[in-house]
């Protein structure tokens, strides 16, 4: 099986990892880079064939493919059997989708639409079959090329099924104990062989276990796993004496600072050798076949090499060295006529085409040469050269005297390149604020969008360059376009996990609510990637409370995702903070509940429960969250029962799966429990009881039921209690509107909510230094209760009361129970000595709530209306001025939102003085106000 995909069983190539202990992979996700890209791999071609050991692929060359791909123009093939489906004999058809042909022969058809309008499904590999002929290929997925067999080679391969032979030199890269590890059943390891790590050996023989025998200069011989062991290439020697040779690059070879290279000058292998090491771009062409100098080598080997008056990235394997095979004599004359003759082609090196020259020295930032160049009446100051003009090229590299000296010569700043990109896009690639502001000042249009559908703003935030996106933002730039994937720059923001810039664009108008072509909001994508803080940003700058519970197309609620995908933090905040409605139904009528029982996330299924979701929902089979779970439950023991010998103590709950705290059975009492109804039926007439074989699980269900053990009940202090107002003890004292879960060490009481705790000082009850902050689980022996009683002298909290009353030893460190305080004295409640009974103090200014920075007005009056805002127990704001300041927030709302939608903000204005957002403004023929027909539209940015 894949451990990435999960494709059972692997079909063509299988790929074991040699550093891992039993993990495969399927040919797609092998290529597609799943897995560590450092680790060697096996390549397995069918059952039972040699493991042939390959190299890593991190430094490994990649080709795309092509052939019968979607879009490739096809006609029928040898096997064609169809008739005249495609139109007759010649006719032509387009690939649109690779499809399986059957379950058991994947990506073996293809699905053509014919000329004359057929479509159908037709056999491309499926039992040897090939209806089609390719007549114009189409680019399918990237390989590994020097990975994959050769075709027709049956054998384990040219190099054995190692890749090594004898004669071959090799070291030992790996670390210490990986080395140990994997020489377990290859020989082991033993002390003399530390010799290995710091040489280089020599392949002498293998044996036939595939061992690899290596020879080192002391004479000794060790035996390898091949795993352990990398290649070296052979060094081609130098030419003859006196003679200048050509070096290729190798382990071996090692380049400095100051050597002299000679770029490849083969334009495909370098587009292909560059990749990762600073890609290829067209303005490097002319490079091709010329000789450099290395100026820095990076970590990585890749090297900067000053060439043809500009300095560019390369891989190493992409230069060759020059070396004579006499500088290292001192004085030696023919060395000294080389390093001559290389200085002097560095200083003489002019094109001789003025805008060539114009092009470089933008680039370089060479103001004076830009200026030189443009006096020449044969310059043209908008040329392009390698794909880019000077403007551009300056722009993304910041060469701010060089824009302006172009700028006075009237360089045109909305120029594209090939990728649609303009000097604005360029400016924003290369982090340069200053060069975004002058093009601006120019007239440059900060909205422009290049064959993607980008913005300059879309590639800041992808880029992480926070000062250009705050520039962009600050000059205009509309904050909510969408790029071809729908994506507007909040997606890409939450993406990023860049709260700073999420919290930008909401300052400036953002729509949350633009979806992208997948159907996803800003709240449904934060939701999906399980991001936290984006939620919660998200949440305070909502400028309607409704828009928590949107949903997509498919009727998925940004609560329904989180569930989904077991993203706890994200649902206490869609809940707690968003009141997200919990019973919400998606297409299927399955609830967040349905989901989450479905997957089996335990900690999202109590969070809903406990705050009151509807237990008895049903979804479109009238199955409930219970019927679910039981049945899963079911599914799950059956699967066992062929693995498992002992079916009585499976049946009985006595088997290992009884210890899991997330299976079914435990989510299944827990509903029983908490109110879930044992009596109704579904579609098929079925009780969520006939569901359940095992017996002994029914009646702890029927008694859960019955008994209704609800464990997130708890006590009130009243007036008699010593509390001066009806307050609930188990709500946080800061926010009050999360539970308290987080328990305070050294003192053991519990005060406040997982998500103020970390900015809590002393402890609100007793103001004792905070040293360790705890979160409280579930009961560690029952599963199904939180938590709830305090032991002492350890200060653990891991059982609940029902479990604890039996207990003498802590169950987390076998400590002696001296003393057990309950829930509610933790918390402040009656019983607790007289110097903590304070409980009405509010924390102090150390230990106030704070809200994120850049908190807009609208957001601050939400947040005070709420309690979100505290300082020392006390509002800053008085009733009466919150609600003036909410009636003036709602006055200038209805000024400047749209009169259409009522959503967003009004960016457009008809010739007729009125005025909507743009989304509706496109839509409309005549004006929403007066009538009048709409004859231009004019942006507000």
């Amino acid at each position: 099986m894949c451990d990435f995909c999960k494709q059972q069983p692997i079909y063509g190539i299988r790929w074991k990892c040699a550093e891992c202990s039993n993990y495969d992979l399927c040919s797609i996700c092998y290529h597609a880079e799943k897995h560590n890209l450092r680790h060697r791999f096996y390549r397995i071609n069918f059952p039972g064939s040699e493991r042939v050991l390959l190299e890593p692929r991190r430094k490994s060359k990649k080709i795309s493919v092509r052939g019968i791909f979607p879009g490739a123009r096809v006609v029928r093939g040898v096997d064609w059997q169809w008739e005249d489906q495609d139109g007759g004999n010649g006719r032509r058809g387009k690939v649109n989708e690779v499809q399986d042909w059957s379950a058991a022969s994947p990506r073996s058809a293809a699905y053509i639409v014919w000329d004359n309008g057929a479509k159908n499904l037709y056999r491309v590999g499926f039992e040897g079959m090939a209806d089609l002929k390719v007549l114009n290929d189409a680019k399918g997925h990237s390989v590994y090329r020097d990975h994959l067999p050769l075709l027709g080679e049956q054998g384990p391969g040219r190099n054995g099924s190692h890749g090594l032979q004898i004669g071959d030199l090799v070291n030992v890269d790996l670390e210490l104990d990986l080395v140990q590890s994997l020489q377990q059943g290859h020989g082991g390891w033993t002390d003399g062989m530390f010799e290995c790590l710091g040489n280089t050996g020599t392949v002498v023989g293998i044996d036939e276990d595939h061992d690899i025998v290596v020879s080192y200069p002391s004479g000794n011989r060790w035996t390898f796993n091949p795993a352990v062991l990398t290649a070296l290439p052979s060094v081609v020697p130098s030419t003859s004496e006196g003679a200048t040779a050509l070096v290729p690059v190798t382990q071996n070879t090692r380049f400095a600072v100051g050597d002299h290279v000679q770029i490849c000058n083969d334009i495909e292998e370098m587009k292909i050798l560059q990749r990762g090491h600073g890609e290829w771009a067209e303005a490097m062409t002319p490079t091709l076949g010329q000789i450099g100098r290395i100026q820095q080598i990076y970590n990585d080997n890749d090297l900067k090499v000053e060439v043809c008056g500009t300095s560019w990235t390369y891989n190493p394997a992409a230069v060759t060295r020059l070396r004579s095979s006499d500088t290292n004599v001192p004085g030696s004359s023919s060395g000294e006529r080389l390093s001559a003759l290389l200085k002097k082609l560095f200083e003489t090196h002019i094109s001789g085409d003025v805008n060539e020259e114009l092009v470089k020295a933008g680039a370089n930032g060479d103001s004076q040469k830009c200026e030189d160049c443009l006096k020449r009446t044969d310059a043209d100051v908008n040329t392009v050269y390698g794909g880019h003009t000077a403007l551009q090229a300056a722009s993304q590299n910041g060469h701010v005297e060089v824009i302006k000296i172009l700028l006075m010569n009237k360089a045109d700043v909305e120029i594209e390149d090939k990728d649609g990109d303009r000097a604005v896009h360029h400016a924003a690639f290369g982090d340069e604020p200053n060069v975004v502001e002058l093009l601006a000042n120019a007239g440059a249009d900060l909205n422009a969008r290049n064959k993607r559908r980008q913005t300059a703003l879309h590639i800041a935030v992808n880029k992480g360059h926070l000062s250009v996106v705050k520039t962009l933002l600050e000059l205009g730039c509309h904050p909510s376009l969408q790029d071809s994937e729908g994506d507007t720059p909040l997606h890409d923001a939450i993406s990023k996990k860049r709260d700073d810039m999420l919290t930008l664009l909401l300052d400036h108008n953002a729509d949350i609510m633009l979806t992208n072509n997948n159907g996803f909001n800003a709240l449904h994508h934060a939701a999906l990637r399980g991001n936290p803080s984006a939620m919660w940003i998200l949440l305070l700058k909502l400028p309607r409370r409704w828009i928590v519970d949107e949903k997509k197309d498919d009727g998925y609620t940004a609560l329904h995702l989180a569930a989904l995908n077991n993203h706890v933090e994200v649902a206490e905040l869609l809940v707690h903070q968003g009141k997200a409605n919990m019973d919400l139904q998606n297409v299927n009528l399955q609830t967040a509940l349905h989901l989450a029982v479905e997957r089996q996330h335990t900690q999202i299924v109590r969070l809903l429960v406990r705050e009151g979701a509807n237990l008895n929902v049903a979804d479109k089979d009238g199955d409930t969250p219970l019927h679910e779970a039981l049945r899963h439950h079911t599914l799950s023991q059956l699967r066992l029962l062929r693995d498992v010998p002992d079916v009585g103590k499976l049946l009985m709950g006595l088997g290992s799966q009884a210890a899991d705290k997330k299976s079914s059975a435990s989510i299944a009492c827990f509903l029983a429990g908490n109110g879930a109804d044992l009596s109704i039926k579904n579609k098929k007439g079925q009780t969520p009881l006939d569901l359940c074989p095992d017996p002994n699980l029914c009646k702890a269900l029927t008694k859960c039921y019955k008994d209704k053990e609800v464990d997130q009940i708890e006590p009130r202090v009243g007036e008699g209690d010593g509390g001066e107002d009806m307050v609930t003890l188990d709500e946080c004292r800061i926010c009050s509107d999360l539970k308290r879960d987080i328990l305070f060490q050294p003192c053991g009481h519990v005060a406040c909510c997982s998500v103020c705790a970390p900015r809590v000082k002393k402890c609100l009850i007793c103001r004792e230094p905070v040293e360790k902050r705890i979160k409280i689980e579930e009961c560690m022996v029952c599963s199904l209760k939180k938590a709830s009683v305090l032991f002492k002298p350890c200060y653990h909290m891991v059982a609940c009361e029902s479990c604890a009353s039996l207990m003498k030893k802590c169950v987390q460190c076998r400590t002696q129970i001296d003393h057990m305080h309950p829930m509610v004295v933790c918390c402040g409640g009656p019983g607790i000595i007289s110097e903590v009974q304070h409980t009405s103090d509010q924390p102090e200014e150390d230990n106030a709530v704070s809200l994120p920075l850049n908190t807009s007005a609208a957001a601050l009056v939400e947040a005070s209306t709420s309690g979100a805002l505290m300082n020392n127990g006390s509002r800053d704001t008085s009733t009466s001025d919150i609600q003036k300041l909410q009636q003036q927030l709602q006055d200038i709302k209805e000024q400047t939102m749209c009169p259409v939608c009522l959503d967003r903000l009004k960016n457009m204005i008809f010739l007729c003085g009125h005025g909507t957002c743009q989304m509706c403004g496109d839509r409309m023929s005549e004006c929403p106000i007066c009538r009048k027909a709409v004859e231009k539209r004019i942006l507000l940015y």
